[in-house]
């Protein structure tokens, strides 16, 4: 599935969530035929269908952009074969080169039949985008992504090599080929009254402004299975080595991590010993607890709890049609703070940075941006690690199953407290990084081990506070992602059987920053709820539903956005959006989601920097 393996085709899932089947033996292969039928072609009097992701619109200038196309493409039958290259140049056409804003778009249609494939655009080796195509229908779709690389400014700034890897098959049966144009939009900044300050909240950690130097952590060109790394199972650790300048005083790295094959849906995968004990050898396993560590020279530096993102062929690909999986078209990166860890780095020489994911099964796709700030006024910084607190993850398992039918409880926390300081021409800098996680899943098996029920809750939180002489910047992100699914699969006889799934799962996060501009805050709740069926005779779908609910609200000192929408079978049902801060609606109302708060913030007093600076 959505991955560039051809055993992607073979695990096509439908009835899936990898629980056990009292016809397990034909399950690939009822699998193939399931995804054949739903995406045949559909009446030719059906109009051209748009996908799309619920996000935020971008907030931009008033100014006029300036408009590059990158790459127009017809990806056909890319599988085995290496990225395709562009060249880009920067824009030389505008008035300005002084750009406050700059947004990828990409669009793409397709007709046919075709899974859904993960694909990724790097410039430079530097990750810009990881997305999963829609699946087409006979008709044709179309589909657009639109994403804010503003962060990204110093590499846009020169002729680079843009690389798109998407790997497709297109023969008798998969007819579907993406016809693909990639535009960079760049919009010159306002003139802004003397009393008007920036807008902080767009920015990324560096003090409100992008970084100076971004080094690409990927694989090196020319390879035909993407720039990302596969890591393969629990002791994979893939490595990747780097120096950075040295007069640097802040670094972010920003990870982007997908699953797919036998981890695509590992909040589903049950506990080995239930796996053992029902000698359910097609089954993956390992439980459902996966964390991505990223080391630099073998020492832990931080760690990636992701959402749970559904591919547009997940679960019931009729689910995400026309509305898409939350993160499906965007997939989200996570930012870990390293700063603390520059002195150590600050050398001049060669470091390593690794990559691994606790349980995990072949295979995940991961790489990493390294977001560097230079000190324009110095040669050479200097710093030191003054606090490294990086606790094991504690996990618990409990089980209770009688044969195939039980139940199982499985939890986690971790944290990770990092603090250093930096000697530069802004003066002493000193900086704390914390990550504190904590996490939850319920399974519970039933009907001969057929019926399964998954109700997930990670929670992460992520506080950076960063000390100049006279002045405290700090920044509090809060993230929660859950996910309830339930899925059945009933023999009905005479062949005959019903596939039943029944889904809600959320993107929700607080954030809270004070910068050089001031303070910040942001809300996001955005849920979705999908429940979706099938009656399948012998191999073939003979009739399916789905249907999808989303409510997205954003509140923040930049602005409100409120979207409310519905989809069944291909139809808008209602699209309800408004841009107004006077709504108090919660949409767990709509969708009956656990309201528990964030969890407690794990904030670093400033009494407890003014103490740590003493040892500069």
């Amino acid at each position: 599935m959505a991955s560039s393996s051809i055993f992607a085709l073979f695990i096509f899932f439908i009835f899936l969530l990898h629980r056990p089947f009292s016809s397990n033996a034909n399950l690939h292969q009822t699998r193939l035929f399931v995804s054949e039928h739903v995406s045949q072609a559909a009446p030719t009097e059906v109009p051209i269908t748009r996908y799309f992701e619920v996000s935020r619109p971008i907030q931009v200038p008033r100014t006029k952009p300036c408009s590059v196309l990158v790459l127009q493409h017809d990806f056909g039958n890319t599988y085995g074969q290496p990225p395709v290259l562009a060249q880009y140049n920067p824009p030389l056409n505008c008035p300005s080169q002084d750009f406050s804003k700059i947004v990828l778009e990409w669009n793409a249609t397709c007709k046919g039949r075709q899974f859904d494939r993960i694909f990724g655009m790097w410039l430079g080796g530097v990750e810009l985008l990881r997305s999963c195509t829609a699946e087409p229908r006979g008709t044709g779709i179309v589909w657009s992504v639109k994403k804010d690389i503003t962060r990204y400014s110093s590499l846009l700034k020169n002729p680079q090599t843009l690389a798109v890897h998407l790997a497709n098959i297109v023969d008798q049966t998969y007819t579907g080929v993406y016809h693909v144009n990639i535009t960079f939009h760049f919009w010159p900044a306002e003139e802004r009254p003397r009393f008007q300050k920036p807008n902080w909240a767009s920015s990324v950690y560096g003090f409100g402004f992008p970084a100076d130097l971004i080094l690409p952590i990927s694989r090196n060109l020319p390879l035909n299975d993407g720039l990302w790394f596969l890591v393969q199972n629990s002791t994979d650790v893939q490595l990747k080595e780097f120096k950075i300048p040295q007069n640097a005083y802040r670094a972010i790295l920003e990870v982007y991590v997908s699953y797919h094959s036998d981890d695509e849906f590992w909040y589903s995968n049950p506990p080995n010993d239930y796996i053992t004990a029902n000698n359910l050898t097609q089954v993956p396993g390992n439980g459902p607890f996966r964390e991505v560590v990223v080391s630099i020279d073998g020492t832990v530096v931080g760690a990636v709890w992701p959402s749970t993102v559904i591919y547009t062929g997940g679960i019931n690909p009729l689910l995400w049609r026309p509305i898409s999986g939350i993160g499906s078209f965007d997939l989200p990166s996570y930012d870990i703070d390293i700063t603390p860890f520059l002195g150590k780095v600050l050398d001049g020489k060669q470091h390593q940075l690794g990559f691994s994911v606790t349980n995990a099964l072949s295979v995940w796709y991961i790489d990493a941006n390294l977001h560097v700030w230079l000190d324009k006024q110095s040669a050479r910084t200097k710093g030191k690690l003054i606090k490294y607190d990086v606790q094991p993850p504690v996990m618990t398992l409990v089980s209770d199953f009688n044969g195939s039918n039980g139940d199982f409880l499985i939890t986690a926390s971790r944290s990770f407290l990092l603090a250093g300081w930096v000697k530069s021409s802004h003066g002493n800098i000193t900086t704390q990084s914390h990550q504190y996680f904590a996490y939850r899943n319920t399974m519970k098996f039933g009907n001969n081990g057929n019926e399964q029920i998954v109700n997930q809750t990670t929670d992460v939180n992520a506080s950076v506070y960063s000390r100049l002489p006279s002045r405290l910047y700090f920044m509090d992100l809060s993230r929660r992602f859950p996910l309830y699914l339930y899925t059945n699969f009933v023999d009905q006889g005479n062949g005959t059987s019903t596939s039943v799934s029944n889904l809600s799962l959320g993107f929700n996060q607080q954030l809270f920053s004070h910068g050089p501009f001031g303070f910040s805050r942001g809300n996001l709740i955005n849920l979705q709820a999908a429940q979706g069926s099938m009656i399948v005779k012998g191999n073939l779908v003979t009739s399916g539903l789905g249907s999808t609910q989303q409510v997205y609200t954003y509140d923040g000192k930049d602005g409100c956005y409120f979207r409310k929408v519905s989809s069944r079978n291909y139809t808008i049902l209602y699209d309800q959006i408004e841009r107004s801060c006077k709504r108090k609606l919660h949409p767990s109302l709509f969708l009956g989601v656990n309201k528990r708060p964030f969890p407690t913030r794990r904030n670093l007093l400033a009494s407890d920097l003014h103490d740590q600076e003493k040892q500069v």
